[in-house]
């Protein structure tokens, strides 16, 4: 008998066609101190299963099919009340964003010792120790201090934490964790998911892994289940799927996977096309993307030079100088990105990456130092003619393309904007011409002109934001993690059009990343930041093979290993 089952489950929601089945015909079981991963991209069913095991589907959507079983009893269908009971004493949940969820009015010691006495008959000072002791086994320094600060006083890993906390405060036997670390980087990453499996080998916790990160299941899980469409196409031992994948949706949703090992010419995408096999209704065969091009070389000469930039943000302000806090964002930092390159910036939340591309933007200005763009000194520009010019030639891609594109305004008018704002045409012919050019560059049809952004999907989303940033034919791109939240056969797309993109357009760029395999996939040189210093700049290669510093090869160190991935 297993820890859970679950057995033939179909989940529909319903639309204008009929109802949509989001799950079909699933089955799964989990056994106790096992990690089962379920993989997938956006869309495939992969969280619905989660929230259909705890009866958490959102209405109008409901289980049409199925059984949940735990310990040999069956628990679907048991009711509000003690379905109740069971959710977060016996099976607990991790959430995607813990931003999200958590109360930005609580303090942590409000959350924990609330859910600790909703499930445990205890008192609230015990209800705190409990608490103090699982923020303490997580990781978190001084657990007794930061028990009683608000979540917006976390770290995205203090706060992940804290959300495992919540999840495991009343001993469940099973954890569903959903994307536990999406957005997170590589060293925070290796924290929540070692974590995880010591869950899973001390308390012999059953978890159910949810992610599209396939490394991170390579890396953790026992076994996985592939899904595609509502269906599992593909189950068993994690080495034997990833490493041997049977199923060509799994073939090629793996090939996607940027490599660690080293530069490829071109990415992998899935393409979908004639129906075959299990009523899926596809035939994903391997195709390259829009990467299948010459190298590309960097044409000399600095386009960007930082020269010792230092940025200082007001921690606490205070009348009294003496009671004022700040913190060195960007400390003495300097470096220079040719004509035609592509140049990484890579390092831990907080390290300075996102300040940097916010300076040379113009968005924040430095404490000191300069900024030259074309050998001019950006700071010192003061005529609003220079400075309009200045911003047209530098541009910024965003890490969410969900925030990133105003939701009233339509696809063309979002293009159209910064078209007439550098009046780089001449009539509304002429933008209307523009904007669709712009649209088929990142592969969209002049149909997605008159759309919303809410009618697109993710990776469509962050295709325009590209569309957006390339309109105002820039010279210089920034590119602020802007593949992280998506799947990796979307991910493959957006990082074959940014390569298609620099050789069509002679693009120089900045990538800011975590996603070490991304990196090397997509920069010439890169440099490594921590605490707002630059540690080492060296060629990619050079830097992937023969890190000197030992921050770096600490970086390298974290990254799930993907040997597995490279034996199909």
């Amino acid at each position: 008998m297993s820890l859970l089952e679950v057995k033939n489950l179909r989940v529909e929601f319903p639309t204008p066609r009929g109802a949509f089945a989001a799950v079909d015909d699933v089955s799964l079981a989990l056994e106790a101190g096992e990690i089962l991963g379920i993989v997938g991209e956006s869309g495939s069913g992969k969280t619905t299963v989660g929230n259909a095991v705890i009866d958490l589907v959102a209405p109008p959507g409901r289980i049409i099919e199925g059984e949940v079983w735990l310990e040999g009893k069956r628990i679907d269908g048991l009711g509000a009340d003690k379905i109740g009971r069971i959710r977060g004493r016996r099976i607990g949940i991790i959430f995607q964003d813990p931003q999200t969820s958590l109360d930005p009015l609580q303090t942590i010691e409000q959350h924990l010792v609330e859910t600790i006495k909703a499930h445990r008959n205890v008192s609230v000072q015990d209800a705190k120790l409990r608490g103090i002791e699982l923020l303490s086994q997580l990781g978190i320094a001084d657990a007794e201090a930061r028990i009683k600060h608000y979540p917006h006083q976390f770290s995205g890993g203090m706060r992940q934490r804290a959300v495992i906390a919540l999840a495991i405060c009343a001993d469940p036997e099973v954890l569903i964790a959903d994307e536990p670390t999406t957005n997170l980087d590589v060293s925070v990453q290796a924290q929540i998911l070692e974590h995880l499996k010591r869950l899973s080998w001390v308390r012999r916790i059953g978890i159910i892994l949810i992610t599209h990160n396939i490394g991170v299941v390579a890396e953790t899980a026992d076994r996985v289940a592939v899904m595609y469409r509502g269906r599992f196409v593909e189950k068993g031992n994690t080495e034997n799927v990833l490493g041997h994948p049977e199923h060509p949706y799994t073939k090629h949703l793996v090939s996607a996977v940027p490599r660690l090992d080293g530069q490829i010419r071109g990415f992998q995408v899935v393409a979908r096309g004639r129906e075959i096999g299990h009523g899926l209704g596809m035939a994903d065969v391997a195709r390259p993307c829009l990467t299948q091009q010459r190298v590309i070389r960097p044409i000399g000469g600095p386009l960007l030079a930082l020269e010792r930039v230092k940025m200082t943000f007001v921690a606490r302000r205070s009348l009294w100088p003496k009671l004022r806090r700040y913190v060195q964002a960007v400390d003495d930092v300097s470096f220079e990105i040719q004509r035609g390159e592509s140049f990484g910036l890579v390092g831990e939340s907080g390290s300075g990456k996102s300040t940097i591309g916010r300076l040379i933007t113009g968005l924040y200005r430095p404490t000191c130092g300069r900024i030259l763009f074309a050998e001019t000194d950006r700071i010192a520009i003061r005529s609003p003619t220079e400075r309009a010019s200045y911003s047209r030639q530098i541009q910024m891609i965003f890490q969410d393309p969900y925030s990133s594109l105003n939701p009233r305004m339509r696809i063309a008018d979002i293009l159209a904007e910064p078209i007439d704002f550098h009046r780089l045409s001449a009539s509304r012919r002429e933008t209307k011409d523009m904007v669709h050019a712009l649209l088929g560059q990142v592969g969209l049809g002049p149909e997605a002109a008159r759309k919303f952004p809410y009618q697109f999907s993710g990776g469509e989303r962050q295709r325009i934001s590209i569309a957006r940033a390339v309109a105002s034919r820039p010279r210089f791109l920034i590119c602020d993690e802007p593949t992280s939240a998506l799947d990796v056969s979307i991910q493959a797309q957006i990082l074959g059009l940014l390569k298609d993109l620099r050789e069509r357009l002679g693009l120089t760029m900045l990538f800011i990343s975590h996603d070490l395999p991304v990196v090397r996939q997509m920069c010439d040189r890169v440099g490594v930041m921590r605490q707002g210093k630059i540690v080492e700049i060296a060629n990619t290669e050079d830097l992937f093979e023969n890190a000197r510093h030992d921050y770096t090869k600490q970086l390298l160190s974290l990254v799930p290993n993907l040997d597995l991935l490279y034996r199909q």
